[in-house]
């Protein structure tokens, strides 16, 4: 059996709020309930609205519920030339498409979808 590893994953946007506490909760109790690893991994791709201080917010209220992550916090934004990478061979393997929509127009879909109940 492969061992479990589960993560939480919040967006430095804000503070830490009580849905992302019971999310990490929960992870971290799955983890630990079968001795594997809860990870912490910070969604900093939004660069407009991530800010240091709201991680560091994160990290301390996960550490006063005492829930302490395994290894090393990870930054996704770390890793986007893995992601540019992995999207380019998509796109040459003919695995994914360009969109060329416009921001508006992915709204209305949105907007649309919703109205129909299908999103």
């Amino acid at each position: 059996m492969n061992k479990v590893i589960t993560r939480f994953a919040p967006s430095p946007t804000g503070a830490l709020h009580l849905g992302g506490a019971r999310t990490a909760l929960f992870n971290w109790l799955y983890a630990r309930k079968h001795n594997g690893l809860f990870k912490l991994r910070i969604e900093d791709t939004d660069k407009v609205r991530s800010k240091r201080s709201y991680t560091d917010e994160i990290r301390q209220g996960l550490l006063w519920l005492g829930l302490k992550w395994d290894g090393e916090v990870v930054y996704q934004s770390q890793n986007i030339y893995n992601h540019i990478e992995l999207a380019e061979k998509l796109l040459s393997e003919s695995n994914a498409y360009r969109c060329y929509c416009t921001k508006d127009e992915i709204e209305e879909a949105r907007d649309k979808a919703k109205k129909e109940k299908k999103a």
